[in-house]
Parts: structure tokens; sequence; C-alpha cells
């Protein structure tokens, strides 16, 4: 009677143990789908690899792109975006999926030009207290065209950028930069 007993037990402690597993599963597959799905569609963590932000964005800065407002917005003058590299940089050896971040200094059919260490747009000089310092080099005039972007790293004279390599598809664009989450000492919105 005794052997009955305990296999009674061993058998009621499997039927509350097997849907308590299985309940976890489904809840850890759940989770799992939806996080894929958000870094998907909706936003993703980013590190920053180099200095070609700075003083906007240091090396090792961690940042959240979102990737939803693009679909309802076009990208905007100052807007800091996440891309994958356009084919003159993919010709050069980058990977298709070795993502760069730059800010949009230009969009489609604004006339962009670089002279005596200013940027201007449409020939009105841009007012940047975001870079490091002014650049120093000559590019332009060139007209942005359709479906385009002109971007720039905001450590001007150390980034490989579009003053480099030419405009950037729009289609390129990952996403918009929007909040750096680490260091402690740096969190806040961009």
């Amino acid at each position: 009677m005794t052997s009955e007993k305990q296999e009674l037990a061993t058998n009621q402690a499997a039927d509350k143990w097997w849907p308590r597993l299985r309940e976890n599963i489904v809840i850890l597959a759940i989770a799992l789908g939806l996080a894929f799905l958000i870094r998907l569609f909706v936003a993703e963590p980013r590190y920053i690899p180099s200095d070609s932000m700075a003083p906007t964005l240091q090396l090792g800065d961690r940042l959240v792109v979102e990737k939803i407002s693009y679909r309802f917005r076009p990208p905007t003058l100052g807007d800091i975006i996440v891309f994958d590299p356009p084919e003159t940089l993919q010709y050069q050896g980058y990977g298709k999926n070795q993502a760069f971040i730059k800010r949009i200094i230009g969009t489609t059919g604004q006339v962009i030009t670089v002279d005596n260490s200013q940027v201007y747009v449409d020939n009105q000089p841009l007012t940047e207290e975001y870079i490091a310092e002014p650049p120093n080099y000559q590019w332009g005039p060139h007209s942005v065209p359709s479906e385009q972007l002109f971007v720039m790293g905001d450590n001007r004279n150390h980034s490989n950028d579009s003053h480099i390599w030419g405009f950037l598809p729009i289609e390129n664009i990952i996403g918009r930069a929007t909040f750096r989450f680490w260091p402690p000492n740096r969190i806040g919105f961009l």
C-alpha cells in the first residue's frame, strides 16, 4: 500500500509540475517573439564604434534607434540616423549590414556647399553648435538628388560621410537615434 501511495504522490507531483513548465515555455516563447518583432520593426539598441559623431556621441555610447517615425514623416534636417552603407561604401569593403550613424544635413532638392570652414544649405550658413570643429575642406555646391540625403558626422574632419562617398539613399535608413542609455552620466534624449 505504501508503494501505491508513493506512486500516486509522484503522479500528482508530475501532474502539477508539467502544466507550470509548459506555461513558462509558452510565456518565454511569446517574450522572445515579441522581442524579435520589436527589434525588427520598432526599436533596437546600437553601439557607437567610432568618434565620427563626437562631441554629440562618444565612442562606446549606447543608443536606442527607433524605426517607426519615418513611416509617417520624411527624414528632416538635424536628425541623427543609423543606416546601411550605400553601394559606394560597399565597393570600398564595408559590409552591407555594417551600420553607420550620421546627422542629416541636406534633404532632396537642397543645395549643399562646404566653403571656408562653413556648411551652407541653399546658400544659407548652417548654425552648428554640435560640431567638434569646423570642416577644413571644400565641397560642392551639389544638389541633393531625389530620394537621397546628404549626411555628415559631427566630428567633421574625422568622419567618413557624404562629403567623401556621396549621397545616401533614403531606403538605406534603419532608424533615427533618439535616446542614449549608456553611460549613466550621459543618459538622455538626443
